[in-house]
């Protein structure tokens, strides 16, 4: 963990990460209603104060958090879509990515599986937009596979996108809540394996 005296000196991009970082560890391990900026400020090793500087309040940073790792998420996926040309593999690499990714940090597991679905405000006012842009990456790929007769036509594609998020999403939260102990990404083979079975013409 960064010191206050190695933080103070870092770049203001920096900082605001390490907030972010630390922030996503308490969250949690003690829950978003539970925790405080103190607690956070003590995590990353700055003055509650610093954290003001970069974020108006504990919820703002909760809505970066997640801004942030949707957006990473979404650019991620579209560089790596790109290379691939079979709609179905382009879905088989999101699914993957979706559960490698939450399955490689499981604090950030936990602050998107299980705290930001306690706040109503915070899902109607910001997770709306995040999912959306989400959800049409899956959307633009499905209905590419549709223009070339891969997968059936009849469906439509804003449902079928939800179906295979949900499949995924649920995925994550059973890893997150389960007493067992196992390793997420290999999950999205097999849920592809299904989810494909049942829309492919």
């Amino acid at each position: 963990m960064r010191t206050a005296r190695s933080l103070s000196a870092a770049p203001a991009g920096d900082k605001r990460e390490a907030i972010m970082r630390a922030a996503t560890k308490v969250f949690a391990r003690s829950g978003y209603f539970n925790s405080k900026v103190a607690d956070v400020a003590r995590e990353a090793g700055v003055a509650d104060g610093t954290v003001y500087l970069y974020f108006k309040s504990k919820e703002e940073i909760l809505r970066s958090i997640f801004e942030r790792n949707t957006s990473e998420a979404v650019s991620a996926g579209r560089e790596e879509l790109a290379k691939i040309e079979d709609p179905r593999e382009k879905l088989r690499r999101i699914a993957r990515h979706h559960l490698e990714r939450l399955g490689a940090d499981r604090d950030l597991a936990v602050v998107f599986q299980v705290e930001l679905r306690g706040t109503t405000k915070f899902m109607e006012e910001f997770s709306a937009a995040g999912l959306a842009e989400y959800l049409g990456l899956i959307r633009e790929v499905f209905e590419e596979g549709q223009a070339a007769g891969v997968f059936r036509r009849g469906l439509k594609a804003k449902l079928v996108a939800k179906v295979l998020f949900g499949a995924l999403d649920e995925m994550a939260t059973n890893w997150i809540l389960s007493k067992r102990r196992y390793k997420l990404a290999p999950l999205a083979d097999e849920v592809l394996d299904i989810f494909l079975g049942g829309v492919s013409a």
